[in-house]
């Protein structure tokens, strides 16, 4: 990955749209990679699920290789929960679409799972699986969450399956420090019909979830769950997880679920 630092802004960013829709379409030829690169437009028939969802995990300096495997671990019990499951079965689909994603820079992200269908315990099983052994690739880079916001609007554009919500899940311990300010990528996805969740994590900052709900969450009942340390993640995700799926819209947007263990 040290190679992307030497391709410069313009080399990454095609390197990345390019990546994108490839994994989010893995049965589909691999598009060219190049600033004409765009994600495929929605197809009629596509299978319907209750819940595109983008897992957006940070691999930013400030996140050693520890808390990066605890950012995974957590992910991986939460999404083998009975109560994510259950979220999942009382919808109108009783399916939901997951991709999950790593970020740090304005271009540097890596997609760890392609678009998958969770439905029942089987297939949760598995996304949870590719889950824990997806490799950790890039590592520092600038913290960036306007262009961690921009990419998971290019994998829900790119997903093969339809639904009415479409919601990018952002976990991160460091306010945006590289690329356009977080609050315009906010404002476009929130237009284009995207809801944005925080999971900030305050190891680093204390008052981060503050300004997870200033500049980065939006669109009707989004909502953060500060996280006090890496150890709580795990409770952290599970709740953020069982909320995404079985909510709409809560009564009081940009909500606070605080997790203080």
């Amino acid at each position: 990955m040290r190679a992307l630092y030497r391709m410069g802004w313009a080399g990454a960013l095609s390197l990345t749209l390019g990546l994108a829709v490839a994994l989010a379409q893995p049965a589909a030829p691999r598009p060219p990679a190049g600033p004409a690169a765009r994600p495929p437009a929605a197809a009629p028939g596509q299978q319907r699920v209750d819940l595109n969802l983008v897992l957006a995990v940070d691999s930013s300096g400030s996140v050693d290789d520890d808390r990066f495997e605890l950012q995974k671990q957590g992910y991986t019990r939460a999404l083998m929960s009975p109560r994510v499951l259950n979220a999942i079965k009382n919808g109108n689909e009783q399916a939901i679409a997951v991709t999950m994603l790593q970020w740090t820079g304005p271009t540097l992200h890596v997609v760890m799972v392609p678009w998958t269908i969770i439905r029942d315990q089987r297939s949760a099983q598995a996304f949870a699986a590719a889950v824990a052994t997806a490799p950790r690739q890039i590592f520092g880079g600038g913290t960036s969450l306007s262009g961690a916001i921009d990419f998971s609007v290019l994998l829900l554009n790119a997903s093969p399956y339809r639904a009415e919500r479409r919601v990018i899940d952002i976990s991160g311990d460091g306010s945006n420090n590289l690329g356009r300010p977080p609050e315009q990528a906010r404002d476009e996805a929130v237009r284009a019909g995207i809801r944005i969740n925080g999971l900030p994590i305050l190891a680093v900052e204390p008052d981060l979830d503050q300004y997870f709900r200033e500049s980065v969450i939006g669109g009707p009942g989004a909502f953060t769950i500060p996280v006090r340390n890496y150890d709580a993640f795990a409770d952290a995700i599970l709740r953020k997880l069982v909320a995404e799926i079985s909510q709409d819209e809560p009564a009081n947007p940009k909500t606070e679920l605080a997790i203080s263990k």
